[in-house]
C-alpha cells in the first residue's frame, strides 16, 4: 500500500522558520511531480509547492521568496523549508505525489503548522 509520512509541523513564532518532510513508501509508479497542499481552519485547501521530478517548482504567490520546496528522487522523499512565517501560514499541511499523466494521487497524513506568538 502507498504511504506518505510527514514530519517536521510544530508551533513557531512569526518570523520563525520550519521544515517538513514527506516519505513516500510503497508506490509501483514513477512519481512525477510531489507537492505540498495547505488547509487553514475554515478555509478551502490551496496548493502551496510543487516539484517535478526534474527540479521544476511552483509556488503560490503567498510563499514566494520565503518557501522553498525540494526533493530527493532516491529517498523518494519532498521538502519543504518554510522562513519568515507568518501568522496566516497556520495550517494543515497535506504531502501530495503524482505520476506524469495524472492517473495515480496519493496523500500523507497532514500536520499541522501553527505561527503564533
Amino acid at each position: 500500500q502507498v504511504q506518505l509520512v510527514e514530519s517536521g509541523g510544530g508551533l513557531v513564532q512569526p518570523g520563525g522558520s520550519l521544515s517538513l518532510s514527506c516519505a513516500a513508501s510503497g508506490s509501483g509508479f514513477v512519481i512525477y511531480v510531489m507537492g505540498w497542499y495547505r488547509q487553514a481552519p475554515g478555509k478551502q485547501r490551496e496548493l502551496v509547492a510543487t516539484i517535478t521530478r526534474s527540479g521544476r517548482t511552483n509556488y503560490v504567490q503567498s510563499v514566494l521568496g520565503r518557501f522553498s520546496i525540494s526533493r530527493d528522487n532516491a529517498k523518494n522523499t519532498v521538502y519543504l523549508q518554510m522562513n519568515s512565517l507568518k501568522p496566516e501560514d497556520t495550517a494543515v499541511y497535506y504531502c501530495n505525489i503524482k505520476d506524469i499523466y495524472n492517473v495515480y494521487e496519493y496523500w500523507g497524513q497532514g500536520t499541522q503548522v501553527t505561527v503564533s506568538s
